[in-house]
């Protein structure tokens, strides 16, 4: 018996010892996520608070629509009445492949409620009939695109993406280079940008009213103008499904098979607002968990 005791007390101490010199868990580090790519910033300073390789190039979807509907807005900035101009949706616009705002050729919609079939259901067609609608107004692209978005097909609509990018140059978005007006482009190896310069995006648009106001509403009805005569009306509904709890009011998810899921979320809690970007979750459930997770780590 004095054996067996013995015995137990030399396994137990070998235990302790290994134990010993295994490192503790640290509960004061971030969660895991499945994100690839993220990066907390404060609200109000957008100082940056702690981040996993946020300056790492990375596709980003449907994010970019942030862009597109910032130009659109520092249009509309230097000149209210562009917010009531009615565009027309072209043949090209109405064929773009991708998520839709179900704009069919001939219709035309309001600029204003262009922004919500832009946003809320992450409108590929309405982004390139923004690009197309604003071209003529716009310069010439220059060296800050990238020659495949100054091709001939893209004609009616490179201005537009130039835009984009001299935006982004003057934002200080330094990895940042748009190809398309609604999403990534260009081959796999093309990256559009990073989660530091979507919080910089991000915080630069929502110094606009009207853009905290799109991109924080569930779903938005507007009257479309039909070819032949008359009107219908369109229902655009919000794929961010934080806006579904109290404490979140934006931006834009993203998803294609080469970007993975994203998300540019913002939110307070307690007089204290956050953006949260996460880039390449592995699904659309873990896109959200990883958000929330995040928000509340750094909440707490």
């Amino acid at each position: 018996m004095l054996r067996f005791v013995r015995l137990l007390l030399a396994m137990s101490a070998v235990t302790l010892a290994a134990a010993a010199d295994k490192p503790a868990e640290d509960l004061t580090a971030p969660p895991v996520v499945t994100a690839k790519s993220w990066l907390i910033a404060d609200l109000d300073s957008g100082r940056e608070l702690v981040g996993h390789l946020p300056d790492e190039p990375r596709k980003a979807a449907s994010t970019a629509k942030m862009m597109c509907a910032f130009v659109v807005l520092e249009l509309a900035r230097k000149d209210p009445a562009v917010l009531d101009e009615w565009l027309t949706v072209s043949k090209l616009a109405a064929g773009t492949d991708g998520s839709t705002a179900d704009l069919e050729e001939g219709e035309q919609v309001r600029v204003r409620d262009g922004l919500f079939a832009l946003m809320l259901p992450s409108g590929n067609d309405m982004g390139n009939a923004f690009a197309e609608h604003f071209h003529p107004r716009l310069a010439a692209p220059g060296d800050e695109t990238p020659a495949s978005a100054k091709t001939e097909a893209s004609a009616t609509r490179r201005n537009f993406v130039a835009e984009m990018n001299r935006t982004a140059r003057r934002l200080g978005m330094k990895a940042t280079t748009y190809r398309i007006a609604y999403g990534d482009g260009g081959e796999a190896t093309d990256f559009t940008t990073t989660a530091r310069d979507l919080a910089t995006l991000a915080l630069a648009a929502r110094q606009n009213a009207l853009f905290r106001e799109v991109v924080a509403t569930l779903e938005h009805r507007a009257a479309i103008r039909l070819p032949g005569g008359g009107e219908r009306e369109a229902l655009w509904k919000n794929t961010n499904e934080l806006l579904q709890l109290a404490n979140y009011d934006g931006v834009k998810t993203g998803t294609t098979p080469s970007a993975g899921r994203c998300l540019v979320a913002t939110g307070s809690l307690g007089g204290r607002g956050l953006i949260v970007v996460t880039l390449g979750s592995t699904s659309d459930e873990a896109r959200f968990a990883d958000s929330r997770n995040l928000f509340r780590w750094a909440w707490r």
